[in-house]
């Protein structure tokens, strides 16, 4: 177990915990961002979607997501900061060698520069975007067959009302594309997928990457914003 411990936490095994970390958490970003989409659907829509995801297999389902999402979090910005600061700093004798390897200085981004401040923000964001919806206080309305339903959705149109709420979320999305644009390439180069010739490739498909999942993440608090907020219980 100690081996296997060292040889995870060695510094090609960051990069690979980062590469694969990585991976799976821009697959919950797809997943999440086509669960989002029932917002512009209507009320109806992402209120049974919420409760299917709150009661699938009597709530474990989205019990062991957390869970498991939590932990890819951790141990992808675990992986990610030790890589970019400390192994950086002790491997400084080689450092033009890995550029190199990297693809050369003239990959070096504002993307690649920030992609540490963009990781943290984007955790602190996480938080604070569960502990408003998820903890939001959704009032209980009418599911339209003799039961009653969490109004979800009424929450979030609530919040995205709010300018300065719709205002963050905008921003924060744009910060989500700064840093997929870098690290969509990098996970694939993390995991020894990529080389000289494919690498620029990726890096105009990272590009169309990080614009499409900012772009369609930010068009939902903006189209809600203008929208404005649900009567409670409205349909």
């Amino acid at each position: 177990m100690s081996d296997l411990r060292a040889a995870l936490w060695s510094s090609v095994g960051k990069k690979l915990l980062t590469g694969l970390t990585g991976f799976l958490l821009m697959g919950f970003i797809i997943a999440h961002l086509l669960g989002n989409f029932t917002l512009l659907i209507g009320q109806e829509a992402f209120n049974h979607y919420a409760h299917f995801l709150e009661h699938a297999f009597h709530g474990w389902l989205v019990i062991i997501f957390e869970v498991g999402m939590i932990a890819i979090f951790l141990v992808h910005m675990a992986a990610a900061v030790t890589v970019a600061v400390t192994d950086k700093v002790k491997a400084r004798p080689v450092a033009y060698e890995k550029k190199e390897d990297a693809g050369g200085a003239s990959r070096m981004t504002l993307s690649s520069k920030s992609m540490i401040y963009t990781g943290v923000l984007l955790i602190l964001f996480v938080i604070w975007h569960v502990k408003s919806f998820k903890f939001g206080g959704a009032l209980m309305i009418p599911d339209g067959h003799g039961g009653e339903i969490k109004d979800l959705y009424a929450v979030v149109a609530t919040a995205f009302s709010n300018g300065w709420t719709a205002a963050t979320y905008v921003v924060i999305m744009l910060m989500l594309g700064l840093h997929l644009r870098h690290g969509f390439w990098s996970a694939f180069q993390s995991l020894g997928l990529a080389n000289k010739s494919t690498l620029p490739l990726l890096e105009k498909l990272a590009v169309v990457f990080a614009v499409i999942m900012a772009f369609s993440f930010l068009i939902i608090p903006v189209i809600m914003f203008f929208n404005g907020s649900p009567h409670p219980g409205g349909h």
